[in-house]
């Protein structure tokens, strides 16, 4: 069921971060969006540009490769949440070191313009301003969205922090339309 087939209040539009830098990083990104895709209560409709950005962190590993993807979404935020952390662990995600190598890494960025706090989900994002591998794919998709609790928007904050050396684009999302 797509946001044209129910009651507008009932779909939100949130912004997932996505990354990868274990295996084939691609091919992880992809398979996440079409999981995604697959929930009958998410829609996909817009999708950056595919960034290498280097590690933040533990910086001894692999280059990531990050999008970030917009969707509508019936779900509520927990239930959001439950979902991606659900598809990282069937795309082999293990939580072992924090900020270390993963295959597959789903944040969920904003959930419409609520400011959320639960145990299981924290919106928006706590760090996402301060990260240009966040910031740069959202900026180009939604250049203009005021992140809540802040007065600047997207395109803003990425000039801010953006860091060329370390971000590049390489390529574009396989969306599940994507041939």
């Amino acid at each position: 069921m797509f946001p044209s087939q129910c009651p507008p209040e009932e779909w939100v539009t949130a912004y997932l971060g996505l990354g990868a830098n274990v295996g084939d990083p691609q091919k992880s990104l992809t398979q996440a969006l079409r999981e995604l895709a697959k929930h009958p209560k998410i829609k996909i409709t817009k999708a950056s540009s595919l960034y290498r950005t280097a590690p933040v962190g533990l910086v001894d590993q692999p280059d990531f490769l990050n999008g970030v993807v917009q969707i509508e979404t019936a779900l509520p935020p927990d239930a959001l949440m439950t979902t991606v952390l659900e598809i990282e662990k069937n795309l082999g995600r293990v939580r072992t070191i924090r900020w270390g190598p993963r295959v597959i890494d789903i944040d969920v960025l904003l959930y419409g313009m609520r400011q959320i706090e639960t145990p299981l989900i924290t919106a928006p994002h706590p760090r996402m301003h301060e990260r240009a591998f966040v910031m740069t794919p959202l900026a180009e998709i939604a250049p203009h969205l005021i992140i809540p609790g802040d007065t600047k928007n997207a395109a803003q904050i990425a000039s801010e922090i953006s860091d060329e050396k370390s971000i590049k684009i390489v390529g574009t999302f396989l969306t599940p339309n994507s041939s």
